[in-house]
């Protein structure tokens, strides 16, 4: 870890990563943040990357105050993953029918479901809560109301982007199912709704940055916000469960004769807020693009759609809020890497893998990202590493 002091900064910025090989632009952002009144601890994770008013990979620690970009826009973006009983030698030589399989099951980019998923056909699906939490949505913002039709034939979808869904093979040879996706179009339209309610707000007028504006405690907006914020993690969440049981639904009936078991899942948020206590204080901690990593505590860090991806186990590191990197993270934007990068480099980059190579993706090829073996090891005080994937079929958006 390094310790940049800022000038003018209420605390140091924490960077598990050469501060040196931060864009100047993120490297800005992050100083901005330094300086916000309310904060009390800012650690930023090796895959640290610009992004709207904070950078993507760094943990905010604030009290009694919160801001809602540095949460970012697809509220509840996480990981799901499951080991499964499969092994390589259960595999077909040609995996284009099971990336087919996966992709009709389970829609990608804007597409959603005909109709809403009934829960209540899925396999070892959980129900008791489903109505509780559709029943709360007639609380959250008039804004977003007339979506929610939308919302429930968008539940179980991928979207588009860096979202994807994996079949993965560990060192050993076992197969994990693998899947990165938020709260879809619902989160994105609360987290724009909000952050345009922040920016409003008299006590946010001559921040450094609009794009920083909070929400304080013990307001009516702060209530609003974090009412809406909390039903669209759990929308994320419920988003990445459902996926996850029509992928295993799919693996079922593809590998019938083997009778496939599956492991517990494991789950990540890696774009949300929660309540924590440090050094005797109630805070409200930001994680945008990093995961909780508590001691003990399963995260997945995926790498690109060419490269490996890890399941680790938290150290539980104070300094970093019990926090590790969410990915990879982009080393250049979406709009240099389709400028730089063909789909012959795609082909190429991605060989051994069944996904799309057309120029739809080139935007997401792997040489736009970080090293992920870089990224781990700059985090070693942060996690353990308890497998390594790499994937054999790629689904994008």
């Amino acid at each position: 870890m390094t310790y940049v002091e800022v000038p003018g900064a209420k605390v140091p910025i924490r960077m598990w990563t050469d501060p040196t090989s931060v864009e100047d632009a993120a490297m800005q952002q992050l100083r901005n943040v330094a300086t916000l009144p309310w904060i009390k601890g800012l650690a930023v994770m090796p895959d640290v990357h610009y992004g709207k008013g904070a950078t993507v990979g760094s943990v905010i620690a604030m009290q009694g105050a919160v801001c809602p970009a540095a949460v970012g826009v697809d509220i509840g973006c996480g990981m799901s993953a499951v080991k499964t009983s499969l092994t390589a030698n259960d595999l077909p030589g040609d995996l284009s029918r099971l990336r087919s399989k996966i992709e009709q099951a389970i829609p990608v980019g804007r597409g959603m479901h005909d109709e809403a998923v009934d829960p209540t056909r899925l396999h070892g699906f959980s129900t008791a809560p489903w109505e509780d939490f559709w029943g709360r949505f007639e609380g959250v913002a008039d804004a977003v109301k007339f979506r929610e039709g939308r919302a429930t034939k968008q539940m179980g979808t991928l979207g588009s982007g860096n979202h994807f869904i994996e079949f993965c093979l560990d060192e050993t040879g076992s197969v994990w199912l693998m899947l990165h996706s938020g709260s879809r179009n619902i989160g994105k339209e609360l987290a724009d709704h909000h952050i345009g309610v922040a920016q409003s707000l008299p006590h946010n007028q001559n921040l450094v940055d609009r794009d920083l504006a909070v929400f304080i405690s013990d307001t009516p907006q702060m209530a609003a916000y974090r009412n809406d914020l909390y039903w669209a993690q759990e929308y994320a969440r419920y988003n990445r469960t459902l996926m996850m049981n029509l992928f295993k639904d799919v693996i079922r009936r593809e590998f019938k004769k083997a009778k496939v078991s599956f492991a517990p899942e494991i789950s990540a948020h890696h774009n949300y807020v929660s309540e924590e206590r440090y050094d005797g204080m109630d805070l409200l901690v930001t994680r945008k693009g990093a995961i909780r990593a508590g001691s003990g505590e399963y995260g997945i860090i995926p790498g690109s759609m060419g490269t490996g991806s890890y399941i680790v186990k938290g150290l539980g590191n104070a300094a970093s809020f019990n926090s590790a990197s969410h990915g990879a993270g982009r080393k250049m934007s979406r709009n240099a890497a389709k400028k730089r990068f063909s789909t012959r480099d795609l082909e190429e980059q991605t060989r051994g893998v069944e996904c799309r190579k057309d120029s739809g993706v080139v935007d997401e090829i792997p040489g736009a990202y970080k090293p992920i073996e870089q990224v781990i090891e700059q985090q070693r005080d942060l996690v353990e590493v308890v497998a390594k994937l790499k994937q054999v079929v790629c689904v994008k958006g």
